[in-house]
């Protein structure tokens, strides 16, 4: 059953009546209205807004980590626990092969219907699911298996059985042992990669987004209680945010954006599919061009230089000093660093 998001009415409509006219036999109205169709998914799609995007990464019927997996990977294996306390199936992780190479795909899976929800815990993964995914990581560093990682989560567990257990600690020991994992790394973020929980298995040589994927420290709706107590101002936060695979590209913190058919993965399942697919074998092709040091130096650099902004504010400066306003800020910094100075030689 196809969900309709609310700026997707024109498209409903229209997909009913040809739904109507297969029904009546008449072909010529379904010839009609297939190209109405088209035209429909080109005006909708062509300018989304934000939050209409976030709303594309949050559909339900968008393919989720298992099912990239299955489309994927051939000779499957699953690999279950973290050899310390349980099997998270918030993360789930394969050996397999891809178009015949062998590789690692490590995913943090939501689930669908109530049940395996539930069971997955909507995709927020349990500390032993980040030492799980660390586990897996390791055993294909030890084998030279590249590892695909697929990012998928409103974010980490914050219960209080996941801090007990260390779910901080797990997630900064991730960020720790993948940076200097000697293997391939290629994390892609296919639906919703939030805060702590994204970054966890978001640590690679190459980092990408599919087209509708968003990226965020909190999620919108939270930004915007925080910000203006108001959740229903999440549309006005995810604008300010700059969530989106576009603005993330934009600001230098992702390498790729993954294109996915116009009107969504959800719709076009098998397209997605191979276009992730296509994206990680250029990618591990790419990267072995490189030697090993070269490729755990580029890493660690990456890595390190997320969120610099040293450059950015001295680029808002020579755009802004002639705004008065600017100059007036600036001066009071300046003014206050100048005293603190005298107060310093003073002494």
């Amino acid at each position: 059953m196809v969900t309709y998001l609310e700026f997707e009415k024109g498209i409903e409509q229209i997909d009913e009546d040809i739904r109507n006219a297969k029904a009546k036999g008449d072909s010529a109205a379904v010839e009609i209205l297939q190209k109405n169709l088209e035209k429909e998914i080109s005006k909708t799609f062509k300018n989304l807004s934000d939050y209409q995007k976030l709303q594309l990464a949050r559909h339900p019927n968008r393919p989720y980590a298992i099912d990239y997996i299955r489309g994927m990977l051939d000779n499957a294996y699953e690999i279950h626990g973290d050899r310390l306390y349980r099997d998270d199936e918030a993360i789930v992780c394969y050996i397999g092969e891809i178009a015949g190479r062998k590789c690692m795909v490590i995913g943090e899976q939501k689930g669908r219907g109530t049940k395996n929800k539930i069971r997955r815990n909507f995709g927020m993964p349990h500390p032993e699911g980040y030492r799980k995914a660390l586990r897996a990581a390791k055993l294909a560093e030890k084998f030279k298996l590249p590892i695909l990682f697929l990012v998928d989560t409103p974010g980490a567990y914050p219960g209080i059985g996941a801090e007990e257990r260390g779910q901080s600690e797990a997630i900064a020991k991730n960020l720790y042992e993948l940076s200097d994992l000697n293997t391939i790394i290629v994390s892609v973020v296919i639906g919703e990669g939030g805060s702590g929980g994204a970054l966890a298995i978001g640590v690679a040589d190459k980092f990408a987004m599919m087209r509708y994927s968003v990226f965020s420290v909190i999620s919108p709706e939270g930004c915007a209680a925080i910000l203006w107590n108001d959740p229903k101002k999440q549309e006005q936060a995810t604008k300010a945010m700059k969530i989106t695979a576009e603005d993330l590209k934009e600001l230098g913190l992702i390498d790729d954006v993954i294109e996915e058919p116009l009107i969504g993965a959800h719709r076009q399942r098998k397209e997605a599919i191979e276009s992730l697919k296509a994206y990680f074998l250029d990618s591990i092709d790419a990267l072995a061009t490189l030697s090993d040091e070269e490729r755990l130096e580029k890493r660690y650099q990456k890595l390190i230089s997320a969120g610099a902004f040293a450059s950015t504010i001295e680029k808002v400066h020579e755009e802004e000093k002639e705004s008065s306003a600017f100059s007036s800020i600036m001066d009071i910094f300046s003014s206050d660093k100048n005293d603190d100075e005298k107060k310093t030689e003073s002494h």
